[in-house]
């Protein structure tokens, strides 16, 4: 009889999976797209009744728990998530507990640490909030959330920012900034033909389009983006890619300061095609009050895009004032026009940006080398 290759077996935590696609559930698709060497297992919170409580999405066996009510989903995760990974713990002995975030998901990951402690605990923080938001959100509950610190055998942090933020509160153990990643190849094309359509639909000649790929909340500073325009040439208009609780007063906006030509709401878009939007654009900016890292920089580095963004959180890694990009200050829209005035003006000085920021995104950024670090974070 043939013996079975078994390979060993990493149990996930998320508060939340693919189809919800965000910074941290993008990059865990593509990590464990690249990682053969382990079996994943993830439990997260259904959130959705549509949504099957057990799937297959490419390597990872994704279990569902909950009754599809989000905040109730969310809430009970901790309790749920614990009792099924420990269920199957009984058939896949695991080796190594990863929990994404130290959120919901985290405190079912430090559940189930307490109750297996020889298994060794890796938390990857991926927090893009601020910290009095953060903290605020915990509540009473911070000492609960400190211990998730505190029992993690390994914090792997995606930025500096993130990094300085578990030692602050409570982590002991080896901290390792990995960042997330683009791509590369796919966002790196030249600009394709086959694209010719979507820049004739939404950029007509003599525009310039400034892009953003944001979750429309407050804290990636939409609003002031829209603002902004009011200080820049009428030939200049807003892509707008992603959706969220802000869309509403967000559109109301645009409306009241009269630039609902200018500005398009194009909503959700799927992950997959973000770049054919990048390719028709001149500038990407996100004005963010806060930010763990900011995937979205990346891909436009990659793409050629010049960037724009403020010098908070995890942002500064990578984003070197005059040299990968430009800075702008945080709540001001008339910053944010005055710097994507000088990108739209100044060709020498775009291109030198964009050659600069291209070479940091495949040197440093490119998934490929980013799971071959994660591969050693998390084997055991």
């Amino acid at each position: 009889m043939k013996e079975e290759n078994i390979k060993p077996s990493i149990i996930i935590f998320s508060t939340a999976y693919l189809p919800f696609e965000g910074g941290a559930e993008i990059s865990v698709k593509e990590i464990t797209d690249r990682i053969n060497d382990f079996q994943f297992d993830m439990v997260t919170a259904r959130l959705d009744g549509k949504l099957p409580k057990f799937e297959k999405i490419s390597n990872v066996n994704v279990h569902r728990v909950g009754f599809g009510v989000p905040a109730l989903d969310k809430y009970l995760l901790p309790f749920w998530s614990c009792l099924k990974a420990s269920s199957l713990h009984k058939k896949n002995h695991y080796r190594v507990l990863w929990s994404i975030m130290a959120s919901f998901a985290g405190i079912g990951a430090l559940f189930f640490k307490i109750f297996h402690p020889k298994i060794p605990f890796v938390l990857t923080l991926q927090e893009g909030d601020s910290e009095e938001h953060i903290l605020k959100r915990v509540g009473i509950f911070y000492p609960l959330w400190k211990k998730i610190f505190k029992r993690a055998d390994r914090v792997q942090a995606i930025s500096n920012y993130l990094a300085d933020f578990a030692k602050r509160h409570g982590a002991v153990c080896p901290i390792e900034v990995v960042p997330n990643g683009a791509d590369i190849r796919k966002f790196y094309r030249r600009r394709q033909t086959r694209f010719r359509w979507l820049k004739n639909d939404l950029k007509k000649d003599g525009e310039k389009i400034i892009i953003t790929t944001s979750r429309l909340v407050e804290k990636n500073g939409v609003a002031d983006l829209i603002e902004s325009l009011l200080y820049l040439p009428d030939n200049v208009k807003l892509l707008i890619l992603g959706a969220g609780p802000l869309e509403k007063n967000l559109k109301l906006k645009t409306k009241n300061l009269n630039l609902e030509k200018r500005v398009i709401f194009l909503g959700q878009i799927d992950h997959k095609e973000t770049d054919k939007y990048l390719k028709i654009a001149d500038v990407f900016i996100r004005p963010s009050l806060s930010e763990g890292m900011g995937n979205s920089f990346i891909e436009a580095m990659a793409a050629g895009i010049p960037i724009i963004g403020t010098p908070v959180g995890g942002i500064v890694d990578f984003l070197k004032d005059g040299e990968t990009g430009l800075f702008c200050k945080v709540r001001d829209p008339k910053s944010i026009a005055e710097k994507a005035g000088i990108l739209l003006k100044d060709n020498w000085f775009r291109d030198k940006i964009i050659a600069n920021a291209r070479k940091l995104a495949y040197e440093k950024y490119d998934w490929n080398k980013i799971s071959g670090q994660m591969k050693r974070v998390l084997t055991p």
